[in-house]
């Protein structure tokens, strides 16, 4: 079984799963939604589950998925990170929302890391964006109280948006309940596409992972596929595509499987 992390009151227990569903919602050029069933983990960074050896095939936490992807674990990449934009090393604990490696495959449209400092209070937030041409991009999110923050979007996404406008995000750390929204905003105040992630937790026991496990098999795949999909249904609405620009600095391509 995975031992679970002590927390403090009003933190959440980890390492948990969530059993997720995924909203996309499009309002431009023509309305267009997506829903989609997966599970999520929660972890800590600085005490990642150890699984039982039957179970690891199906849920590894590498730092080659993540940021850079040449530190030697996901906490030295999140720090170097932090560290290129000028800010400080968490003192506390850091809480990364991400998809395991699944059969030695992982694709995170999004990875969340809650930064805390010393005394417990949130410091920050990194959001940890993948696109499908095997690029990934962070936004360092300072949050208000309700978990929301804005940003200038510079990643390109979908081919169906370029990188104009910005993201309102609202990412409270989650508990029982988790309760994401990411929505894309244009300068004519239009909204054209609004993503949802909402889960429910569950202790990240061996018996909850099967369980996960039975009911969305080989997940990770059924994200990168669910995406191409939905992909290829837009452009045959005829929707058109926008160029990919060169990404904003360095950015470290997907390693294969």
């Amino acid at each position: 079984m995975v031992t679970a992390t002590a927390a403090p009151p009003s933190a959440p227990h980890v390492p948990a799963l969530y059993a997720t569903e995924v909203r996309h919602v499009r309002t431009a050029p023509f309305g267009y939604g997506l829903r989609h069933r997966t599970y999520m983990w929660l972890v800590d960074l600085d005490d990642l589950p150890v699984l039982p050896r039957v179970l690891r095939p199906f849920a590894r936490f590498e730092a080659r998925d993540h940021f850079a992807g040449g530190a030697p674990s996901v906490r030295a990449g999140l720090d170097a990170y932090l560290a290129a934009q000028g800010a400080h090393r968490p003192e506390g604990r850091v809480l990364m929302l991400a998809h395991a490696r699944v059969l030695g495959h992982v694709f995170n449209p999004l990875t969340l890391y809650w930064c805390h400092d010393g005394s417990g209070r949130l410091d920050c937030v990194v959001a940890e964006v993948h696109n499908t041409y095997g690029e990934r991009h962070c936004y360092l999110l300072r949050p208000d109280a309700e978990g929301r923050a804005d940003v200038a979007k510079d990643f390109y996404v979908s081919p169906f948006f370029g990188v104009e406008g910005s993201y309102r995000m609202r990412l409270p750390l989650p508990g029982d309940r988790l309760d994401l929204t990411v929505q894309l905003r244009h300068g004519d105040g239009s909204r054209p596409l609004t993503a949802t992630v909402r889960g429910t937790h569950r202790p990240a026991g061996g018996r909850a992972l099967l369980a996960a496990l039975l009911r969305n098999p080989w997940s990770t795949a059924g994200v990168s596929l669910g995406i191409r999909r939905h992909g290829i249904r837009l452009y045959l609405k005829r929707l058109p595509v926008q160029p990919r620009p060169a990404p904003p600095g360095p950015v470290a391509q997907e390693d294969t499987p």
